[in-house]
C-alpha cells in the first residue's frame, strides 16, 4: 500500500525523490542528504536497504522512506525497520563496474520481491541499457508482475557535448525519452530519474512523468546548505511547471 502523501504527489505530478545512493552506507552523509530533502521540500527519500540507515533516516525526517537494492532479501529487514516503500534499481552505480541488468533479470527480481513482500509499495527501475522499445515492454511486464511504480534512468551514461543548459538537456535526454514512452504505456506512476537538474525537471513532468528522482546533484555536495538549496530549486522548478500547465489558454 502506498503512503498517502506519495499518492497525492504522484496524482498531482509533483513527486520529488532525493536519492542518497545505493552504495552509500556513510551514516553522516546519509543523514545530511535526508535532512536536506526534508528541509528543501522533497516528497520522499531513497536510501540503501539497510536497517541501520532506515533508523537514521527516521530520526531525521518524517518523509516516506524508500530503500533500494538489487537483492530482494535485503528488503525484508529494511521494511521491518520501518521503510515505507522499496525500489529495485538505482542500477547506475553498477554500470561503471561493467555490471548490466537484463530485462529477464529485472523481471525475476520483481517476482521474487513480490513473493517476499506482497503488500509493500514497489518501484522498479527499467535499465536504460535496453533499447527503448524493450524498456517499454519491460515496464508493461513489471506492472503485470506487481510493480506499483516505474523509474527511468540514463543520465550517468550519457555524454553531453555542450556546456551550460544545452549540456544539461543532452544529459537528461535518455531518461526523458524513456519517461515519455513508458508513461504512455503503463497506468502506474512513472518516476523520471538520473541526470536531471532544475532545468530538466519540468521537462520530465511535461514528458508524462509523475515525479522525478535526483541523486548525485544533491548527494555529491559537501555542504548541507548547498544540498538544501538544490532541493528547493528542484521543487520550485516543478511548481513553476505545474502552474504553467494549469494556466488557462
Amino acid at each position: 500500500m502506498m503512503h498517502p502523501s506519495l499518492q497525492s504527489a504522484f496524482a498531482n505530478r509533483c513527486a520529488l525523490k532525493i536519492i542518497s545512493g545505493l552504495h552509500n552506507f556513510d551514516a553522516e552523509r546519509v543523514a545530511a542528504v535526508v535532512r536536506a530533502a526534508d528541509c528543501g521540500g522533497a516528497t520522499f527519500v531513497d536510501i540503501a536497504a539497510d536497517p541501520k540507515l532506515v533508523a537514521i533516516a527516521k530520526a531525521n525526517t518524517t518523509l516516506p522512506i524508500c530503500v533500494s537494492a538489487v537483492d530482494p532479501q535485503l528488503f525484508v529487514t529494511a521494511v521491518a525497520a520501518g521503510a515505507d516503500l522499496i525500489e529495485i534499481g538505482n542500477f547506475d552505480s553498477f554500470y561503471s563496474q561493467g555490471r548490466v541488468f537484463s530485462a529477464a533479470e529485472v523481471l525475476e527480481l520483481t517476482r521474487q520481491t513480490r513473493a517476499l513482500l506482497p503488500e509493500i509499495a514497489l518501484s522498479v527501475t527499467v535499465p536504460h541499457t535496453l533499447e527503448l522499445d524493450q524498456q517499454v515492454q519491460l515496464a508493461i511486464d513489471l506492472v503485470e508482475a506487481g510493480a506499483d511504480m516505474i523509474q527511468t534512468e540514463g543520465g550517468t551514461s550519457s555524454q553531453p557535448t555542450h556546456p551550460g543548459v544545452l549540456g544539461l538537456i543532452e544529459k537528461a535526454a535518455p531518461t526523458l525519452a524513456a519517461a515519455y514512452e513508458i508513461a504512455r504505456a503503463v497506468s502506474v506512476p512513472v518516476l523520471c530519474a538520473s541526470g536531471l537538474s532544475d532545468v530538466t525537471a519540468p521537462m520530465a513532468i511535461a514528458a508524462g512523468a509523475s515525479g522525478i528522482g535526483v541523486g548525485s546533484a544533491v548527494n555529491q555536495l559537501n555542504s548541507e546548505v548547498a544540498m538544501i538549496a538544490v532541493v528547493r530549486s528542484l521543487v520550485e522548478a516543478m511548481t513553476t511547471q505545474k502552474s504553467a500547465v494549469n494556466q488557462p489558454r
